[in-house]
């Protein structure tokens, strides 16, 4: 790899630590006069925080994974309220939201103008209007990610939204949100945290900068991800789950995701499976038949040894073992789905007559860019099958 020419982009602002979210009604006030602000499906639970805002705001909940319709639905408030500024509040499904609506009202248009796969993929070309993600998960990154993804049920696929653009001008990070985090959620984001570290260390895109965020972020899931899930108080725990997922998200944002990510994608427009569950399923039979493959290939070649030497220290990261193989870490990976009880995917209802279907959906899929040796339909059937 040649580590001369790469680019990175990024939050223009990052603010993390306990007790920060205090800080939005004045980060508010330096972006925009009216508020689009966009939340989970229970407001209410950041009432106290809404309260304050201390400017004009209206309020769009996301019960679930973003639709299109939704965002249409958002951009519409947010003309009607004249909103110049736009708060998300919440896990990944809100903060995609609200990256979206910012995008569409600062650039016009439906989203389907600019969708990939499904849409025309028209280039995003103007700034979003100002966006705050808040975080209060542990998983996505999407507070310091260039896309938004939605969910098209018509097309039983989810698309994304891409810029540079997109990225939100502020990501306020405070761990202490996501202490209230039930357990299963902890384990979806977490594990989803995990893989988003993981996929970009292994990717031909990477770069110094995103080894460095990917590496810290796998050694934030080792040291954080099995004691938040057993003990959600665990401050420290959440801090070092929070951190993971904000250096996943810059590290995916500028080197790409692989596999995992291009079945995940898929599998959640088939099938209501939420997505870091998809990602933890897939994570183990992904880097198998990753491995297999480098192994088949020239040992000689650089990119080759160098993805067979990432996936060794992604395992010594995350075994906390100078000397860990790759098998090492696969079985860290394993115990780690037993210990957080995280369920195959033939509990969602996935089975063996969609096998087809998602493999050649995930083919084509963006997400695929990232990894770093090129699968066929039978690798990806395969490895569906073992997370079933």
């Amino acid at each position: 790899m040649t580590a001369a020419r790469f680019e990175f982009a990024t939050a223009g602002r990052i603010i993390t630590g306990a007790g920060r979210v205090a800080e939005l009604p004045g980060l508010l006030a330096g972006l925009g006069s009216r508020v689009l602000l966009c939340t989970g499906a229970n407001p209410a639970r950041h009432a106290g925080l809404l309260a304050g805002l201390g400017r004009p705001a209206v309020v769009l909940e996301v019960a679930a994974e973003p639709t299109i319709e939704l965002v249409r639905a958002g951009v519409a408030a947010a003309r009607e309220h004249g909103a110049d500024v736009v708060a998300a509040i919440g896990g990944g499904s809100v903060i995609d939201t609200g990256k979206a609506i910012a995008m569409l009202v600062g650039n016009g248009g439906d989203p389907l103008d600019y969708l990939e796969v499904i849409g025309s993929g028209r280039a995003i070309t103007q700034p979003a209007v100002p966006c705050i993600a808040v975080p209060t998960t542990a998983g996505t990154g999407a507070e310091v990610t260039a896309n938004a993804v939605l969910a098209s049920p018509e097309h039983r696929l989810k698309a994304s939204l891409r810029s540079p653009l997109m990225i939100p001008r502020i990501a306020l990070v405070d761990p202490q949100l996501t202490v209230s985090c039930p357990p299963a959620v902890t384990a979806a984001s977490g594990l989803d945290a995990l893989t988003q570290c993981l996929e970009p260390l292994v990717s031909p895109r990477a770069s110094p900068l995103t080894d460095g965020l990917a590496s810290e972020g796998l050694r934030r899931a080792a040291a954080g991800l099995r004691t938040a899930y057993a003990d959600g108080e665990d401050l420290t725990a959440r801090a070092d789950m929070a951190t993971c997922a904000l250096l996943g998200g810059m590290a995916l944002a500028n080197a790409k995701l692989g596999a995992v990510h291009g079945l995940a994608g898929v599998i959640g427009g088939i099938a209501e499976v939420p997505h870091g569950i998809a990602c933890a399923t897939l994570l183990a039979p992904v880097i198998e038949a990753n491995v297999r493959a480098l192994r088949s290939q020239d040992q000689e070649d650089q990119e080759v040894h160098r993805a067979l030497d990432r996936y060794a220290r992604a395992a010594r990261l995350l075994t906390g073992e100078p000397a860990a193989s790759v098998q090492d870490g696969l079985a860290w990976i394993r115990q780690t789905l037993t210990l957080l009880a995280v369920p195959g995917l033939a509990t969602f209802g996935v089975g063996l007559q969609h096998a087809d279907e998602i493999a050649a959906k995930a083919l084509t899929s963006s997400s695929m860019q990232g990894n770093p040796v090129s699968l066929n339909h039978g690798d990806l059937k395969a490895i569906l099958l073992l997370a079933l």
